[in-house]
């Protein structure tokens, strides 16, 4: 799934991301879910696989280790978010000269 809900205002997408777990809860399939947003990544994924920009290469592979329901306010979430955060900025910051 390809940024799916990116389109998408907040209370649909919050509304299909609670679906497609419940889906995933059910039938135990894979999904790969390709997203820009931090905090989709967490709420949905067991493992977020975070890529360099171009060339695209896997830069670090995290395992998201908090109990489902996921409460986005919590402060695991919120420890987590910060560090995945910091460390997708940290490609984006100017280059020494």
């Amino acid at each position: 799934m390809d940024e799916p809900f990116g389109a998408l205002d907040a209370m649909t997408r919050e509304r299909l991301q609670d679906e497609l777990v419940d889906l995933w809860a059910r039938t135990g399939l894979t999904v790969l879910f390709v997203t820009h947003a931090i905090e989709e990544a967490i709420f949905l994924a067991d493992r977020i696989v975070m890529m360099s920009p171009g060339p695209g290469r896997i830069e670090a592979v995290h395992t998201v280790d908090l109990p489902r329901r996921r409460d986005v306010s919590s402060p695991a979430f919120n420890d987590l978010r910060r560090m995945l955060s910091a460390q997708l900025h940290s490609h984006h910051a100017p280059k020494a000269a």
